[in-house]
């Protein structure tokens, strides 16, 4: 197959040809008509004018397109590389997300934990304010008013080892805390007669002493009365002429008893006190 011969040909030469043959058609048709006929340069100087023209507008073109071909390729240059520099800073951007994310996780993870041994251990030291007397505590129990002999004798009052008996019977019963007058009981505290006043806590308190013990009310009283020290108790009581009351409580509430201040107990280990001998907790 046989191209024609104006795909084939050069542009410059095409269009050489094609100016020329509109002059020399333009010619023919002013002799058809009777004009005169034009000098035989003519066609020639004009075809040669369009020819220059053109060139140079080709050369200008070429030229100019030279010019920004070469601004362009830069300028595309300067685009990739800022795009190869914004989708590295995306990529490490997300890498630290990514980062981020799993240390958010750990976090999480040891806030959980630490969050349960926190509770573990807030439940853990409300026990032992409740069994040890350091926290207030709340519930059911019984209620014993005892006070000296009316128009009695010094030796018809009550002293500090008769509410010692009863403390002690309260406790064997199963009584689970006490109180006297509002001061709570622990294992430090200590009855003891000061001159004629009996001292719970080293505060001196003064008849009627009332103690309350949180406990079963329904089996405390009885479980009292048939122990050994509650026996005793209630046998001095009617020999002595004391005058006393027990009854069952739905609610009891006792106080939380007063930490004590450390005088000769200090923090740390034995190791720790040999490396520093003169120093001394702060109570």
């Amino acid at each position: 197959m046989h191209l024609p011969a104006r795909v084939t040909m050069p542009l410059l030469t095409l269009i050489t040809q094609q100016s020329l043959d509109e002059d020399y058609l333009h010619v023919a048709e002013r002799r058809a008509a009777g004009a005169p006929r034009p000098s035989r340069a003519r066609p020639h100087r004009m075809a040669a004018v369009v020819v220059a023209v053109f060139g140079i507008l080709v050369t200008t073109a070429a030229v100019q397109t030279s010019r920004n071909a070469g601004v362009t390729d830069a300028g595309r240059a300067t685009l990739i590389s800022q795009i190869d520099t914004r989708r590295a800073t995306v990529d490490k951007l997300q890498q630290e997300m990514v980062t981020l994310r799993e240390h958010n996780v750990g976090l999480e993870s040891q806030l959980s934990d630490v969050t349960s041994a926190e509770e573990a251990a807030a439940t853990r030291v409300r026990n032992l304010e409740t069994t040890t007397g350091f926290g207030p505590v709340t519930g059911e129990g019984v209620r014993i008013v005892v006070s000296d002999a009316p128009n009695g004798d010094a030796t018809q009052a009550v002293r500090d080892e008769d509410l010692a008996k009863l403390v002690d019977g309260l406790w064997v019963a199963g009584a689970e805390a006490i109180s006297i007058n509002g001061q709570r009981l622990t294992v430090l505290s200590a009855i003891r007669n000061v001159n004629v006043a009996i001292h719970v806590n080293s505060r001196p308190l003064t008849p009627p002493y009332t103690v309350s013990a949180i406990g079963d009310n329904r089996t405390l009283q009885a479980n009292l009365l048939s122990s050994t020290l509650g026996s005793e108790f209630f046998s001095l009581a009617q020999q002595l002429g004391f005058v006393y009351s027990m009854q069952n409580e739905d609610s009891l509430t006792l106080p939380a008893a007063r930490f004590p201040r450390l005088r000769e107990a200090q923090t740390g280990t034995a190791a720790e006190q040999q490396h520093h001998p003169n120093e001394e907790s702060n109570p």
